[in-house]
C-alpha cells in the first residue's frame, strides 16, 4: 500500500512539473502569438506560489516514503534543487524573463528527482 501512494505521489510531483513547464513556456507563446486570449487565460499573482505550495508536500511525502525503502539520498537531492529553484521563481522579486528560466529549471530537475524515485522503488 504505501508502495502504491509513493509512486501515486511521484506521478503527481512528476505531472504537476510537466504543468509548470507548460505554463511557463507555452502559455507566454500562445499569449504572444494571440493577443486576444491574455484576457480570457489571465493567470492570478498568486498562482505561482500556489504552485509551489502545492508541489513542496507532494514531494516531501513522495521522497521520504521512498527514501525509507530505497534508502537512496540522490532522488532528494536532485528534488530539493528543484524545489528550490521554484521556490525562488515564485517568490523572489524577478524579471519575467528570470523567473521563467529559473522555474524552468527547477521544473525539470523536480521532475528529474521524482523520475529517480520511482526508478529506485522499482530497482531497490
Amino acid at each position: 500500500m504505501a508502495t502504491l501512494r509513493q509512486d501515486l505521489f511521484d506521478r503527481l510531483a512528476i505531472g504537476a512539473s510537466t504543468l509548470c513547464l507548460i505554463h511557463c513556456l507555452a502559455l507566454p507563446a500562445l499569449l504572444v502569438a494571440i493577443p486576444a486570449l491574455s484576457v480570457f487565460l489571465s493567470v492570478p499573482e498568486g498562482f505561482h506560489a500556489l504552485a509551489f505550495a502545492f508541489a513542496v508536500p507532494t514531494s516531501a511525502a513522495a521522497l521520504t516514503l521512498g527514501h525509507r525503502r530505497h534508502r537512496r539520498t540522490w532522488p532528494a537531492v536532485v528534488a530539493v534543487l528543484g524545489l528550490t529553484a521554484i521556490g525562488i521563481g515564485a517568490l523572489a522579486p524577478l524579471s519575467e524573463a528570470a523567473e521563467t528560466a529559473i522555474t524552468v529549471a527547477g521544473s525539470l530537475l523536480l521532475a528529474a528527482g521524482h523520475a529517480l524515485n520511482a526508478r529506485a522503488m522499482r530497482h531497490g
